[in-house]
């Protein structure tokens, strides 16, 4: 085991690398390659990792507190059980990424790459989207309360049963996607009814 407090990294490559069970506070990581590495329950805390690469690296069990993944490339990687509370992600990108038992507390996803992302039975109450990519994602039966989603893209995503309710939907595009049992509000049921045209007193 290991711990890093206060430590700034810059161009660090650490492919390949067995770092599993650090622990890192406070530390500053740019433009740090992680291809590979193994992380595996490790835990950060108001870390700030910007325009990282974590292509294939293994997250599992990790867990991560008020964090920032800014830009950051999660390609492959592997985030099995991992667990992410109140951490800013803009702009990551989790093409192909294995999210299966992920818990995500809140934060800001906005930005995010999360196509074809399977977020089944997810609480995501809260979270912000803003304009994320979750083109084809699975959201069956998630917990989407109070989110924010402004312009958020959902085309052909699966809905059925996930919970709107509350949910900011300004700029979405309710015709690119099924809502067939998903949960709205009255309001979001006359945006969803505009969107096809409908005149709404």
């Amino acid at each position: 085991m290991y711990q890093y407090v206060d430590q700034q990294f810059d161009e660090v490559d650490f492919s390949r690398k067995d770092l599993r069970d650090g622990e890192l506070t406070r530390c500053t990581f740019v433009r740090c390659r992680f291809i590979g590495t193994s992380l595996e329950e490790m835990t950060t805390a108001a870390c700030r990792f910007v325009e990282c690469d974590f292509t294939a690296a293994h997250l599992n069990a990790s867990m991560h507190t008020e964090s920032a993944f800014e830009n950051c490339i999660f390609h492959d990687a592997n985030l099995f059980v991992s667990k992410f509370t109140a951490c800013k992600m803009t702009g990551s990108d989790f093409t192909k990424a294995r999210l299966d038992g992920i818990t995500i507390h809140k934060g800001d996803w906005s930005y995010t790459n999360l196509r074809s992302a399977d977020l089944t039975k997810q609480d995501l109450r809260g979270i912000r989207l803003v304009e994320a990519d979750l083109t084809g994602a699975n959201l069956e039966k998630a917990d989407l309360r109070n989110a924010e989603l402004t312009r958020t893209q959902f085309t052909k995503a699966k809905l059925k049963g996930a919970d709107l309710r509350g949910a900011e939907v300004d700029g979405v595009d309710f015709r690119s996607f099924s809502v067939e049992g998903a949960r709205m509000d009255s309001t979001q049921a006359a945006d969803f009814m505009r969107a096809y045209g409908a005149k709404v007193d």
